[in-house]
């Protein structure tokens, strides 16, 4: 196991949170979006995404695994990676009625995104204070790392 293990760990996390951020934010600029993608030849609205983050394999999982007895194989200790960038489909769209708006219905109602401000929101807070704690533990990491080299000298 390399010295630079638990930075690599921090580093996948600020990455991932990072990323999910990214996302977070291109939900909420499009939150008013009501032609995105073309889904059996129609228009429809912007669909909220979500970001699935998941622990990577590798060795320090193993020698702790091996340590405490167990073979299982969940990468724990190893960062996190993202799987994927989901596309919420469970969540209906929102309808508001509109009639002049060009993307109106015969009723008057205009599909929009189905992204929550709100929740967007609290997620975005999750992901910044998820961000910051792994700042804080790279910056102990680095410090301690620091101390180390110095205790030689």
């Amino acid at each position: 196991m390399s010295i630079f293990h638990s930075l690599n760990t921090t580093g996948s996390a600020l990455t991932a949170q990072r990323l999910r951020m990214d996302v977070i934010s291109s939900n909420i600029a499009s939150v008013d979006t009501t032609r995105a993608t073309m889904e059996n030849g129609e228009w429809v609205p912007y669909r909220r995404k979500t970001v699935t983050l998941s622990s990577k394999e590798g060795q320090f999982s193993n020698y702790l695994n091996a340590a405490m007895g167990s073979s299982s194989k969940q990468g724990v200790g190893n960062g996190v990676k993202v799987t994927r960038i989901n596309n919420d489909t469970e969540t209906p769209f929102k309808l508001v009625y509109d009639p002049t708006n060009p993307d109106a219905n015969a009723e008057g109602y205009v599909q929009t995104s189905n992204v929550d401000p709100l929740k967007e929101m609290v997620n975005l807070i999750s992901a910044t204070r998820s961000y910051e704690a792994n700042v804080t533990v790279f910056n102990a990491n680095k410090s301690m790392l620091t101390k180390a080299l110095e205790i030689g000298k």
